[in-house]
């Protein structure tokens, strides 16, 4: 049985014509009638009661009528659902994203878009550090990550979001919380706060050669277990510590953040997802991510 022949069905039960059924269809009248009279065959029993210049559903006829309307459209609606489905209209998308990373407003605006444009993609969430968002996205775990930059993201495809750059952290009460502006040399004498390297090894080695380039080797007073993490440990006194800007939104009482002079200390945001990535639901976010960027002015 073919949806063709339910809809032949559909429409002579509608006209009770073969002649009107066929015009309506743009098809000739004998075809149609070799449709229902397969249908009827293949079913065992009559659909239709012919008439010189009319027909009439049989009981059989009314009852598959009713049932042939419903197969139709459940038919169409799994058309509608699978081109929404490829489109990536619906279906659902698995997104890591690095701490540190949801501070910065581009990437909750990034979201926020996303979610607004695709509003029946089911979207599931996870927290991680970024080296172990990598892993988790070439595995498979997760559909896509936004990271921190730099990253040695291997042979994931990567997508820019937006570079910041870094800021000091220091204690309200530091010798220098009064300046705005300081010199990396200034703090030789502190103990850092530093995240552990294997969270994000590029980043952590850009700071350390950053302390190298401006003449000391820092000590390392504690090492935090999150970029985001540092600003509170700061607060605690431990030391003092070198931040993306963004995390200036945790309010956190009883340190100040201060700009870098000399050479920027920059970080990024990037999505990272599959090479050669299928995906509907991935490719929209990354296009999305895109048009954020490039309506941002930081493409």
């Amino acid at each position: 049985m073919e949806l063709r022949q339910l809809r032949y069905f559909l429409a002579v039960a509608e006209h009770l014509h073969f002649t009107d059924a066929a015009t309506h269809l743009g098809i000739a009248q004998p075809p149609l009638s070799q449709q229902i009279l397969k249908l009827e065959r293949e079913i065992g029993t009559a659909l239709f009661i012919r008439h010189p210049r009319r027909v009439e559903l049989t009981e059989a006829g009314r009852l598959f009528r009713e049932n042939a309307r419903r197969i139709i459209e459940d038919a169409q609606q799994a058309i509608v659902e699978a081109r929404n489905a490829g489109r990536g209209e619906t279906g659902r998308l698995s997104l890591g994203f690095a701490g540190s990373t949801v501070f910065h407003p581009m990437v909750a605006s990034t979201i926020q878009q996303y979610r607004h444009a695709y509003d029946r993609v089911s979207i599931s969430c996870e927290e991680s550090n970024s080296s172990a968002l990598l892993d988790k996205v070439a595995d498979r775990q997760l559909d896509a990550a936004l990271v921190r930059m730099p990253l040695n993201c291997r042979d994931l495809f990567v997508e820019p979001l937006v570079d910041e750059h870094m800021l000091a952290v220091l204690p309200a009460n530091h010798r220098l919380s009064r300046k705005r502006h300081i010199d990396l040399a200034d703090l030789a004498d502190d103990p850092f706060i530093i995240f552990p390297r294997p969270i994000g090894p590029d980043l952590h080695d850009s700071i350390i050669g950053a302390c190298r380039n401006a003449g000391f080797a820092p000590s390392i007073g504690m090492e935090s277990p999150q970029i985001s993490s540092a600003a509170n440990l700061v607060a605690a006194g431990f030391g003092v510590a070198v931040v993306p800007a963004s995390i200036q939104q945790v309010q956190v009482e009883g340190v100040s953040y201060h700009e870098l002079k000399g050479k920027p200390l920059s970080t990024g945001i990037a999505l990272v997802y599959r090479q050669r990535e299928k995906s509907p639901t991935v490719l929209n976010f990354a296009r999305i991510l895109r048009l954020q960027r490039k309506n941002t002015g930081t493409a």
